[in-house]
């Protein structure tokens, strides 16, 4: 793995111990929407992801879904898994297509609970994504769908370094929680303001800096939190 693709939280690790997991890893690839774990099942893989996004939802008993997490290059998508014995409520899956180095989930609940340098990493990534979802959860009740929907774009583009990619309609909808309409007349408003480019799905945002003026004060927030994390 002498050209191996980059995970942020892997890079802040010791020399020693990370040689020590890249080790036990394997590359995979990871199409748009590969489930990762799923609600009730504990995971069978650990995924440092090195490229796209993985989306952490909840989903109602009518099916309806919403985001409540967001994890690029930065870290891992399952270390709350590792924190305890408890069923996830919540199925992670890929929403930007990528890839990531994997290795078995019951390897490195081994590694974690030596508390070494791996336990340490991992509960800093944990607490910093936590305190970034909590911020998340007020946004997502006291702010307007079109600052919400600036906030989010923007933290999608700090992952995927890139000012193209592709969500349509219904996903951001349900990354949202809200409706398609919704997302519609934000999009549009946004498109209209000249910050961004969309059409059937595919985004372009064409001016960042006034990105930033339409989203909400929470994108400061969370990407403080995310500098942490060396996004």
């Amino acid at each position: 793995m002498a050209n191996r693709p980059s995970n942020l939280l892997l890079d802040s690790l010791p020399p020693a111990a990370r040689k020590s997991l890249l080790a036990r890893m394997e590359p995979v690839s990871l199409p748009l929407s590969t489930i990762l774990y799923r609600a009730g099942e504990q995971p069978k893989y650990a995924h440092f992801v090195t490229s796209g996004i993985a989306s952490i939802v909840t989903f109602m008993a009518n099916g309806a879904g919403a985001e409540v997490g967001l994890i690029g290059r930065e870290g891992m998508v399952e270390g709350i898994n590792l924190l305890g014995t408890v069923p996830p409520p919540t199925t992670a899956f890929i929403q930007v297509e990528g890839a990531a180095l994997r290795m078995r989930y019951a390897d490195l609940q081994q590694e974690f609970f030596k508390a070494g340098p791996v336990f340490r990493r991992i509960l800093e990534f944990v607490q910093r994504h936590s305190f970034i979802l909590s911020q998340l959860a007020a946004c997502n009740g006291l702010h307007e769908i079109e600052n919400r929907l600036a906030r989010w774009l923007l933290m999608v583009q700090d992952r995927v370094e890139s000012e193209n990619f592709y969500l349509t309609q219904e996903f951001l909808a349900e990354m949202l929680g809200i409706r398609r309409t919704s997302v519609s007349t934000a999009a549009s408003t946004l498109q209209k303001a000249g910050v961004i480019a969309y059409k059937r799905g595919h985004i372009q945002i064409l001016d960042r800096k006034r990105l930033e003026t339409k989203a909400c004060e929470c994108y400061a927030v969370v990407h403080n939190l995310s500098n942490g994390l060396d996004l």
